[in-house]
């Protein structure tokens, strides 16, 4: 792992379409890049106990929740021949239909776009302090279960 101080990852609301594609502009003329691939996280207006979930407030342990990033990077890095990569969470009100967790990694080679990408995505979900509160059409509220 390097000695890199781990950088936020953590964007207040939801993830833009613009901001995504412009962290994927970047990479477009490096010639040592063969094949990119993405992961949305999109909160999903999810029907639990007939009631429908509206949005999602998402906290964190900033501090932890950064290192954690990092060292799910750091781990990405040393297992796969990646280019680059990016991870952005939203912390506070993100609507149901709107980005949450972004995630984009680059690599020489396309099969490893997609085992790294399955790796990190699953690093998140089970590693990473951020919690999620659903809240329902109705004004009531539930800590939100990973799966």
């Amino acid at each position: 792992m390097t000695n890199k101080k781990p950088k936020s990852v953590f964007k207040q609301g939801a993830i833009s379409s613009e901001f995504i594609g412009e962290s994927i502009a970047k990479h477009q003329t490096k010639t040592s890049i063969g094949a990119h691939n993405i992961f949305l996280g999109q909160v999903r207006a999810d029907i639990i106990d007939n009631k429908t979930v509206s949005a999602i407030e998402y906290t964190a342990y900033e501090d932890m929740a950064n290192v954690k990033f990092h060292e799910i990077r750091e781990a990405a890095f040393e297992k796969f021949e990646l280019t680059c990569m990016h991870i952005y969470h939203s912390l506070g009100m993100v609507k149901a239909g709107e980005i949450c967790l972004f995630v984009f990694v680059s690599s020489p080679r396309r099969k490893v776009v997609f085992k790294a990408l399955e790796y990190i995505v699953e690093a998140i979900k089970a590693d990473v302090p951020v919690f999620g509160k659903e809240l329902f059409e109705d004004d009531t509220h539930q800590w939100k279960v990973n799966n």
